[in-house]
């Protein structure tokens, strides 16, 4: 951690309902930090004006800086049924944020460092169903059917990780093939199956891309799952648990919530076509807890606090370590985070080994710094780490559909603007 003039320090400590007392972060005030209080105030009238414009239930958000916690606040409310209020130990569910993504390619790279794979093995050498995939082909008699044609290579463990392995979650030319074959959504975890129950069928259908040539979200950090429990002969759950979660101090982040933590799980609201929000998902129905608990989704399936990603983006920000735990080598979290694949289709993004990476700060055209890297979830929460700038930012709510809500965005655009050192 970098030292500063007036250092002041406190301690950021969630005493959870359930009785969990956990030590978080060290906070100081922002201009220890080289950033402007005056201008991270900025960020609670941004957010509270969309709150009161119910544009948005309530929200939590985290600014870290040299491992300090400058900036942890919540707005709004948790439940907008009976008033609870946010509190910044409410539980999200994460989907893909490249936040289970995230996690889960760490567990990857985990199992790279100990020698059992390099990355451009083909990921059929462990899950045999992936042995000669077709990829499917429009016919040109008929745009709406396809033929198949063998893929002109092997899927590798880099395909996957890049989302280059022409896995979707569903769409395109294979999209009734994938309903048929129970894969029509994002979300695994309500399913009465494990996940190399789903994966072994998903391997069956065609690919929609050569691997290796075209970045297709989808499916790949779920076949990265399985190749993790396959390899590690664990459950996607306990390798987590053990490996990472326990390590890290992530106590509260799990693939299906304990009951004694429901309270602290905020519900899903949606923005419709009328403006208004509605109530998409709650603790009284949803399959994070009453599912059947048994399919762990590595790509869209986890649940978390704010403070608890934080630990985790800390320690790919610390070069693979936090709190004396070491993960990765700071060359693995080095490669995670480098350019594998320049065709991402956003302007200035390219993508690394499990998320976004800036490449081009001009083309982007908003306020970062090139070397940064990222995600958001389908529920809206979005993260980002900024090597640079020695910077964690998270962003956590529950909103889907949001609409063109560009909250999220502007908060990121914001942290950047109280950099003042």
């Amino acid at each position: 951690m970098a030292t500063h003039k007036h250092l002041l320090l406190g301690l950021c400590l969630l005493l959870a309902p359930d009785g969990a007392s956990v030590a978080q972060f060290a906070s100081v005030q922002p201009d220890s930090a080289g950033m402007s209080a005056e201008r991270l105030d900025r960020i609670d009238g941004m957010i509270q004006r969309s709150v009161e414009q119910n544009e948005i239930g309530g929200v939590v958000t985290l600014v870290l800086r040299d491992g300090w916690a400058i900036y942890l606040k919540s707005f709004g409310m948790m439940d907008r049924r009976d008033g609870t209020q946010m509190t910044p130990d409410a539980i999200f569910r994460i989907a893909s944020m490249t936040m289970t993504k995230a996690v889960t390619s760490v567990a990857v790279m985990m199992l790279y460092e100990q020698g059992n794979f390099l990355l451009n093995d083909p990921v059929s050498t462990f899950i045999p169903e992936f042995k000669d995939p077709v990829v499917a082909v429009a016919d040109s008699a008929d745009s709406r059917s396809y033929r198949t044609v063998p893929a002109k290579r092997q899927i590798t463990i880099r395909h996957l990780l890049t989302h280059t392995a022409g896995l979707t979650y569903y769409g395109g030319l294979v999209h009734d093939a994938y309903r048929e074959a129970g894969l029509g959504h994002w979300y695994l975890g309500d399913k009465a199956e494990t996940i190399g129950d789903v994966v072994k069928r998903l391997a069956g259908l065609p690919l929609q891309g050569h691997p290796g040539e075209q970045w297709q979200y989808g499916y790949a950090t779920d076949v990265l799952g399985y190749l993790v429990e396959v390899i590690s002969g664990e459950p996607l759950d306990s390798f987590l648990e053990q490996h990472i979660f326990l390590p890290l101090g992530m106590r509260d982040t799990h693939f299906f919530l304990p009951r004694n933590k429901a309270r602290r799980l905020a519900p899903v609201y949606g923005r419709m076509d009328d403006g208004s929000l509605q109530l998409r998902d709650s603790t009284s129905t949803t399959p994070f807890i009453h599912g059947p608990r048994v399919c762990f989704s590595g790509g869209a399936g986890l649940l978390s606090t704010i403070t608890d990603y934080g630990r985790f983006l800390q320690m790919l920000l610390n070069g693979g370590q936090f709190d004396g735990a070491r993960l990765l080598s700071p060359k693995s979290v080095q490669l995670m985070r480098v350019s594998h694949f320049h065709d991402y289709p956003r302007k200035g993004w390219d993508f690394g080994l499990g998320f976004w990476v800036l490449e081009n700060l001009g083309e982007y055209g908003e306020v970062g710094s090139e070397g940064a890297y990222g995600w958001g979830s389908a529920y809206y929460p979005r993260y980002w780490l900024d090597p640079k700038e020695r910077l964690v930012g998270i962003f956590m709510t529950q909103l889907l559909p949001a609409g063109d809500l560009n909250l999220h965005r502007r908060f990121q655009a914001m942290v950047y603007h109280a950099i003042i050192d």
